[in-house]
């Protein structure tokens, strides 16, 4: 095995300018770098990355917990993420939390313990009070979909009640009155946030909360339909169903086909997050957009900034939700 000598030795440097061209130092020249890059691929060198770690201080990975990783929605995050810091040679830690405040800690602590150089959480289960506590830590910190009131520089939020208010609001602008509502997990911030918004668009519009029209979910297709099932069993009236998220809302749409429902024409259906499936139902699926890939590039690009003194353009920290009309939303007959 080969040593950062040997690859000094060959390309006639000294060790202190391989190291140099190692770590993209800029006072090196073109010709200076050219060789020693030869004599690395002469001689099949590969760098310690511990021991340049431990040189530098730095790892060169950020730690990235999100809910779930078999999610498509999660995937486009870290994909964002990933994309922005290794466009610098930088790379990613991911593991899930799964909504769970305990499993959510340890995660955090697996990779503080990797000596992550920073950390992008899109956490659902710990209090603000943990999260406030561990951005005074050591380890910077980069919060997704949540908005921490005593450490706001933290954090990368979307307006949730908004885009809840958003999508029930379009439903009632097509006539709509008897609308039910099948929710996320309502421990979850999110979930609770896009309810209220829900409830606010019902109020602003004169028409009575109606705790029948309401189903508690989890995040997921057959939970959707479940609930749809539930909403059934209940014989209320309603003409529409707003969706605490698009996978939610796909559940809904197979199991109101399973009833003999004829979708959009006797049933009205609204999802949340704009995944890549919305556009894909039959029918498209009306959504409210969530700018997730946007917000990923927008945590990479806060870490290079502030962590790797890398400075790049645009330094978003708060993100608006829009309202994406499809087909599977139809007038009132």
């Amino acid at each position: 095995m080969s040593t950062i000598y040997q690859v000094a030795k060959l390309a006639g440097c000294a060790v202190s300018t391989v190291s140099r061209v190692l770590n993209d130092h800029p006072n090196v020249s073109a010709k200076t770098k050219e060789k020693v890059h030869y004599a690395m691929n002469q001689l099949n060198y590969r760098p310690n990355t511990i021991a340049k770690s431990l040189a530098s201080q730095r790892s060169d990975c950020v730690g990235v917990l999100v809910s779930e990783l078999h999610s498509g929605f999660f995937g486009t995050l870290t994909g964002a993420v990933e994309t922005q810091l290794r466009a610098h040679k930088k790379h990613i830690i991911v593991t899930a939390g799964h909504g769970d405040a305990s499993l959510e800690k340890d995660g955090i602590e697996f990779l503080i313990d990797r000596n992550c150089d920073a950390l992008v959480l899109h956490v659902e289960a710990v209090s603000d009070e943990y999260l406030a506590e561990l951005c005074r830590g050591k380890t910077p910190v980069v919060i997704l979909n949540r908005e921490l009131p005593t450490c706001p520089e933290h954090c990368i939020s979307l307006d949730n009640e908004q885009g809840g208010f958003a999508a029930t609001q379009a439903v009632i602008a097509r006539g709509h009155k008897n609308i039910a509502y099948i929710s996320g997990p309502m421990r979850k911030h999110d979930a609770r946030e896009r309810w209220d918004g829900h409830c606010k668009a019902l109020q602003q519009s004169g028409i009575a909360y109606d705790p029948s029209l309401v189903v508690e979910a989890k995040f997921t297709q057959d939970s959707g339909a479940e609930a749809f099932a539930v909403l059934l069993q209940r014989k209320v009236n309603f003409s529409a169903v707003v969706c605490g998220n698009d996978e939610i809302a796909c559940g809904v749409m197979s199991a109101a086909r399973d009833a003999g429902i004829s979708l959009p024409n006797e049933l009205s259906i609204v999802g949340f997050d704009n995944t890549n499936i919305a556009s894909y139902t039959y029918p498209k699926l009306a959504s409210v957009d969530y700018p997730i890939f946007e917000m990923g590039q927008a945590a990479g690009r806060k870490i290079l900034n502030e962590v790797y003194d890398i400075n790049t353009a645009e330094k978003d920290s708060a993100f608006e939700p829009t309202f994406i009309d499809r087909a599977s939303l139809q007038p009132l007959n």
